[in-house]
């Protein structure tokens, strides 16, 4: 990770845990999360929202007000939206996909749940995908979300993530392996 993306990544994982503990404490959890998806689809759908959020040009009162109002239009939660207020005053709402990303974590762990990312060379079945959420269930011990990907490049096989693991069981990554023992046979 770059030194830029590092920053931005602690920047974040500290206004999340704020959040997600004041959230914890009033009991709205499910109103923190109803809430950053709909924050996340519209920082998706709005260039113009992507723009308050990393322009140096509008000002902290600006962006201020401009988040205040688009938090109010939204009805997110409390939290949420006076957390966005004091971000755009520190001048930090760039790290809003960041801050995003951190509390869907926050919130998949309090339910005991973690994602896996799953990169296949050919899209997964639900049959496949739900054997593949069982078998990483049992190995994990928690309940798998599956995030799949397409890359054909991989020839055949999957590269599965779950938390700080890989799995890499593709073709590519085999013949790789093999090309690698070659060259240092001959």
């Amino acid at each position: 990770m770059s030194e830029p993306a590092s920053i931005s990544a602690g920047i974040a994982a500290r206004y999340a845990k704020a959040i997600f503990e004041i959230a914890q404490e009033n009991k709205n959890l499910d109103g923190l999360e109803t809430s950053i998806n709909d924050l996340a689809t519209a920082l998706a759908d709005s260039e113009d929202l992507r723009s308050l959020i990393h322009s140096p040009v509008i000002s902290r009162s600006a962006q201020e007000k401009a988040i205040s109002a688009v938090a109010k239009k939204m009805d997110l939660a409390p939290v949420l939206t006076q957390s966005l207020g004091l971000m755009a005053q520190k001048r930090r709402l760039f790290v809003l996909p960041q801050l995003i990303s951190a509390l869907r974590t926050q919130l998949a762990e309090q339910r005991g749940e973690v994602t896996a990312d799953v990169i296949s060379a050919k899209a997964l079945t639900k049959a496949q995908s739900e054997k593949l959420a069982s078998t990483l269930k049992a190995r994990v011990g928690k309940t798998v979300t599956i995030n799949a990907t397409v890359d054909e490049s991989l020839i055949g096989g999957l590269v599965v993530k779950v938390g700080s693991k890989m799995i890499d069981t593709s073709i590519r990554s085999r013949l790789n392996s093999l090309q690698n023992a070659m060259k240092e046979v001959g």
